[in-house]
């Protein structure tokens, strides 16, 4: 590696380490430039980009316990009537549930709970139904009608993160990812900070574009510098 010249400058290009520790001393804060209120994201959608459903989740666990549950009372229950109809004593468990049944005031603590957990059951149960679920999955355009593809959330994440470390003057970056937006927070160590968060916001765009996702999210870029206190 070459040296740099001397008398030409502050060397703007020396590497800065990463993931080096801070050396002891004040606490930093973070500098936001005055700018950062001004700021408007570059859009992420072109004009034939659609939105594309979501995966919906099988719902394996919850299914299963239902049923299961279904299958044991009704199990319990049918086996109790045949017995019944043998000319055997009904089961003890029936008796006592029909013999509360008949006597217990239906404003009891008692009912009121079990029927508000009942009710809580049913609630998420019709939840369940109606949501897709998957939210950690993206589902990404669909090119050919007979394949569906999606991408994990922390994957786009990823990519992004490391994206944006590409980007000159970049020290470190924290990406959090939902479905409909992207909020990245970079920190700066020499550049300007309304450079740095314009290469930011032109790069990572770009990069959305290139994830194929079927309803990118909108892109928020903040972009700060270590100051130190004292």
């Amino acid at each position: 590696m070459s040296e740099p010249q001397q008398g030409s400058g502050p060397d703007l290009t020396k590497a800065v380490p990463v993931m080096e520790a801070a050396a002891p001393g004040p606490e930093p804060e973070l500098g936001q430039s005055a700018s950062a209120a001004d700021y408007q994201p570059l859009p992420t959608l072109s004009g034939d980009d659609g939105g594309a459903p979501r995966f919906w989740s099988a719902r394996r666990v919850p299914a299963g316990l239902l049923a299961l549950l279904i299958l044991g009372g009704a199990g319990l229950l049918l086996y109790d009537i045949v017995a019944v109809r043998a000319d055997h004593p009904a089961m003890r468990w029936r008796r006592e549930l029909a013999r509360e049944l008949a006597e217990r005031p239906l404003d009891s603590t008692a009912v009121l709970a079990g029927a508000a957990a009942a009710a809580a059951i049913g609630l998420w149960l019709l939840v369940l139904a109606v949501t897709p679920g998957l939210r950690a999955v993206l589902p990404m355009r669909r090119t050919h009608d007979d394949v569906r593809a999606g991408l994990h959330r922390d994957a786009a994440a990823m990519v992004l993160r490391d994206r944006a470390m590409d980007v000159a003057g970049v020290r470190s970056v924290r990406v959090r990812m939902s479905r409909s937006k992207v909020e990245v927070r970079a920190v700066s160590h020499f550049r300007e900070l309304d450079d740095v968060r314009g290469d930011l916001d032109a790069t990572l765009a770009e990069t959305i574009r290139e994830l194929g996702l079927g309803s990118p999210p909108a892109l928020s870029v903040h972009v700060a510098r270590l100051v130190r206190k004292g």
